[in-house]
């Protein structure tokens, strides 16, 4: 059994093993990258990623990635795929192959059967002399020196490498598309990276009440005001609803620890007057950055003086977004 100092070593050597392996990576790349990635993006077709074994695992990850990133892409195991699902790969489509050995029987019954359909096939493998090499169209070298395995057994640095590579590919490809944030969301709709990018501030205003009273309310009314919004603040407009300024539940306690008569006080008497303010369409993770430089708790919405509603800090947290 390894001790403690032992085990952290295994751990780091590990690392260290594969972010060397990824290095060597790029002196093997050649210009069988570029025609690649310019074959996806020439093609009408999508991108059919295939494999066996871990290599299949990894070549799921690298599908999910083109998906995520612009790039039509879908999984065909290559054992699947000589006992019918041949028939998903279509006209125009680019076949990946990912093979550390490229000599598995399930790739070396495959291969013929891709270039019969008059498919680009592209190979991702740790074998350049293998047949999966020989008959491609185009090769990506990922070979490594050694497994981070003790017994250089169990794919550890070559299937790191073969994700690598993939995410090479999904890179370049972004770039090449010019896919920007925007277009990233219209995949990613749903979760905490979602949020942060279409979720707008005035998206979590909806769900909040917005507390207004006028600058000649007095302090009972500015009391019940802010506990009806349960915003912890109330927004001061003059008569024609224009914002005047912020009274938060902090600026009724300091009032209250220095005056005992409070029945003169109005809501101006007390407001923070011009708060910050931002608009509607901002989005809401951009409202945390707002909050922290601002040192606040609140964002009030608001277009040319006219209040459209508020956040409180916790809101963003509740999201995800903090």
């Amino acid at each position: 059994m390894l001790n403690s100092t032992e085990i952290l070593k295994v751990a780091k050597d590990t690392l260290l093993l594969e972010s060397e392996s990824l290095k060597r990576l790029t002196h093997l790349l050649t210009d069988s990258f570029v025609h690649i990635i310019h074959t996806i993006l020439d093609s009408n077709g999508r991108v059919v990623v295939t494999g066996i074994g871990k290599s299949a695992i990894i070549g799921q990850k690298i599908v999910a990635t083109f998906n995520s990133t612009g790039t039509p892409a879908l999984f065909m195991h290559a054992a699947d795929a000589i006992h019918g699902d041949l028939g998903m790969v279509q006209k125009g489509d680019t076949v990946i192959c990912i093979s550390k050995s490229g000599n598995s029987p399930e790739i070396k019954a495959l291969v013929p059967l891709i270039l019969r359909g008059d498919n680009t096939l592209v190979a991702i493998t740790g074998n350049v002399h293998s047949y999966l090499a020989e008959h491609c169209n185009y090769m990506l070298d990922t070979t490594v020196e050694t497994e981070a395995c003790p017994n250089n057994l169990a794919p550890t640095t070559s299937t790191t490498a073969q994700m690598a590579m993939g995410d090479a590919l999904a890179v370049a490809l972004i770039k090449c598309r010019e896919f920007k944030s925007n277009d990233f969301a219209k995949y990613h709709p749903g979760g905490a990276l979602g949020k942060r990018l279409y979720l707008t501030v005035a998206d979590i205003a909806a769900q909040n009440e917005m507390p207004l009273i006028e600058t000649k309310a007095k302090i009972a009314e500015c009391i019940m005001a802010m506990t009806k919004g349960r915003m912890g603040a109330v927004l001061v407009v003059d008569k024609n609803q224009t914002l005047q300024g912020i009274i938060t539940d902090g600026d009724l306690r300091r009032m209250l620890s220095k005056h005992t008569d409070i029945r003169n006080f109005t809501a101006e008497s007390i407001m923070t007057a011009n708060p910050k303010t931002i608009p509607p369409d901002t989005l809401a993770i951009d409202g945390v950055t707002f909050i922290k430089n601002h040192k606040i708790n609140h964002i009030i919405l608001a277009e040319h003086t006219k209040p459209m509603g508020v956040i409180h800090i916790q809101d963003l947290i509740r999201e995800g977004l903090i």
